[in-house]
């Protein structure tokens, strides 16, 4: 991952504080961390849907109120959205179905409970900002921007609630003196590609400076680091998703959190080269 091209693929009205998406057949459904709607742009005819997933649904909710969703994956036929659980109300997860368009919403409070006690972290450590699920196996990338910097990949064997947990730290490069810390992940093959940032602060709570972002590679067999290549010094990239695979490499979607009210979000497009 030694050449990149980074560019504006896509300007969208109607969404902000864009914090994770995921790319199929031509849609591209899209998350906001104040927002309780799942957004579907059409890439083809540019035209943007809004889903309901709460009752009663809003956008730009204040902070403290939020739902915070930070991860969006893909699990046979359901799209799942999951709440960050930073604080007690961002502990929902929603799951839609587009074939029937159907939606349901649980409670995570019990896992992630099981989370802080099990792994001992701390109500203000825990920050999940990217999930990954293959076959029963759920992989929840944890944000280590707290005091404690615990960055790393909680592992749950299967999907029963009272399936065994794992954490596995990573420590990853700094930018400006900063470590950078989990933003999203996704799995290509056996391959973990996952964003992580750069922010000038301790709290999973407050934002801070935004002092870059990067794109790397794990290992899904090993769980080790393979690869970091820093892409931005002043995005703050938190949604992740593949577009396609060429012949010259590999092309993602990304997303930015630009913590603002304006409801407008780029979508980028990461071009990485194959080494030749």
């Amino acid at each position: 991952m030694e050449k990149f091209q980074l560019s504006v693929l896509f300007k969208i009205i109607g969404i902000g504080s864009a914090s994770g998406l995921l790319y199929h057949n031509h849609l591209l459904y899209i998350i906001s961390d104040s927002s309780t709607y799942l957004y579907e742009y059409n890439t083809t005819n540019e035209k943007l849907n809004k889903i309901a997933l709460a009752e009663n649904p809003q956008e730009n909710i204040a902070k403290k109120d939020k739902p915070d969703f930070e991860a969006i994956t893909k699990n046979k036929e359901k799209i799942v959205i999951l709440g960050s659980g930073s604080t007690q109300n961002r502990n929902l997860t929603y799951l839609y179905n587009p074939e029937n368009q159907k939606t349901k919403e649980k409670d995570l409070t019990p896992l992630y409970q099981r989370i802080k006690d099990q792994l001992h972290f701390t109500n203000e450590e825990l920050n999940i900002e990217g999930l990954i699920i293959n076959d029963k196996n759920l992989y929840f990338f944890q944000r280590g921007n707290g005091a404690e910097g615990k960055n790393g990949i909680i592992y749950a064997f299967d999907d029963r609630e009272d399936s065994k947990l794992t954490f596995t730290a990573f420590d990853l490069p700094k930018i400006n003196h900063v470590p950078a810390t989990f933003t999203d992940a996704i799995l290509v093959d056996d391959i973990i590609y996952f964003l992580a940032s750069a922010e000038d602060t301790t709290s999973t709570y407050l934002d801070g400076e935004v002092l870059g972002s990067m794109i790397g590679t794990i290992n899904l067999k090993t769980m080790t680091l393979e690869s970091t290549l820093q892409i931005s010094d002043h995005h703050k990239f938190e949604g992740l998703t593949l577009y396609q695979k060429t012949a010259t490499g590999i092309e993602f979607l990304l997303c930015e959190d630009k913590d603002s009210e304006v409801l407008e979000s780029n979508i980028y497009k990461l071009v990485l080269e194959r080494n030749q």
